[in-house]
């Protein structure tokens, strides 16, 4: 047995392997069930009891450095097999990750603003938690306005003389700015507003709006007329036609509904236009006396109108979407159709 050790001994001190194989074949030959270390410890058992202690010392030695000594070799091996591995070409293109778009009523916003600007006008932004003075009373509200009430309105808070609530349309950013700028003034207040009414295809208790001021000397309904034209053939087209409809806003007197010409049509009619060749985009009319005094300004002196629009249903008509609620529930096969929609 003292020679069979010593023998392995200087076999371990010899051994090679090149690969994770040849490695694995050494500790199968010498520790495997059948090794040759494995069949000396059984050999063990048959020594004279005075001779275990000497014998034991030397097999547990000579298993400790067949276990270290195989390590090592695949060890060795496996840094061998790293660096001939070929490295990675830095010079390749990654892997395409798909990007995301801006919203479409994002989209559409911007190209509302961006249209105004191109007339002359400034962005104007105001809270979305206002006061009651700023909302309703400001725009000529009566006491008794139905938009008054809880159920079309949602306040924050009641029981005090200018209760706080949630803005029902941006008409409350042209009242700061006309408290708050020298005229003349020349603005769009973009932004989201909030009405209690319920949920459906073509309406929504959250939407957004792009409403305009403007206020000068000599300003005029002829004026109104030529801003809004030019803004329909900027956004739906050059041979897009207007036509202005009688209407009431409290804080605008005379005041109109806008339709521009059906863009799908082209006026014969469609089930989009419902057959009348017109759609509906915004309703406008000239600043009411009442709202200048209110802000201070003098209206004998100066003159104005306001216009105001949804950005949803512009958006809906310029890309003929048939239900509002598409626009909330963040389906990325709906989202992902206006991907390439940046251009007014």
């Amino acid at each position: 047995m003292k020679e069979a050790i010593e023998q392995i001994f200087k076999e371990l001190e010899e051994l090679k392997a090149t690969t994770q194989k040849e490695a694995e074949e050494a500790r199968v030959r010498f520790l495997g069930k059948k090794g040759e270390i494995t069949a000396l410890m059984e050999q063990f058992r048959t020594i004279a009891p005075e001779l275990k202690r000497e014998y034991g010392q030397k097999l547990n030695e000579l298993k400790k450095t067949a276990l270290s000594r195989i390590e090592e070799l695949k060890s060795s091996a496996q840094a061998d097999n790293a660096g001939s591995t070929p490295k990675e070409d830095l010079t390749m293109p990654g892997d395409a990750f798909p990007l995301g778009s801006r919203h479409p009523v994002s989209i559409v916003r911007q190209q509302i603003v961006d249209i105004f600007r191109k007339f002359g006008y400034d962005v104007a932004e105001g809270p979305e938690i206002e006061d009651d003075y700023h909302v309703f009373e400001a725009l000529n509200f009566p006491p008794n306005h139905p938009a008054r009430e809880m159920q079309d309105t949602f306040f924050v808070s009641t029981g005090h003389l200018n209760p706080l609530l949630l803005r029902t349309h941006t008409s409350s950013v042209q009242v700061r700015t006309m408290e708050s700028q020298p005229l003349p003034i020349r603005v769009v207040c973009p932004g989201r507003v909030f009405r209690n009414e319920a949920i459906s295809a073509r309406a929504h208790c959250i939407f957004h709006q792009v409403e305009g001021l403007y206020i000068d000397e000599d300003v005029t309904f002829a004026d109104l007329k030529q801003a809004i034209l030019l803004f329909a053939r900027e956004m739906f087209g050059p041979d897009t036609e207007i036509r202005m409809r009688p209407s009431y806003f409290p804080f605008t007197e005379p005041s109109a509904e806008v339709d521009v010409s059906c863009n799908i049509c082209h006026g014969k009619g469609c089930n989009i236009c419902k057959g009348t060749g017109w759609l509906e985009i915004m309703g406008c009319g000239m600043v009411d006396p009442n709202v200048l005094k209110a802000s201070g300004i003098d209206p004998e002196k100066y003159s104005g109108f306001a216009f105001g629009m949804g950005v949803e249903r512009i958006a809906m008509l310029k890309w003929q979407v048939n239900d509002l609620r598409h626009y909330f529930e963040n389906d990325m096969r709906f989202l992902s159709e206006f991907a390439t929609a940046t251009e007014v």
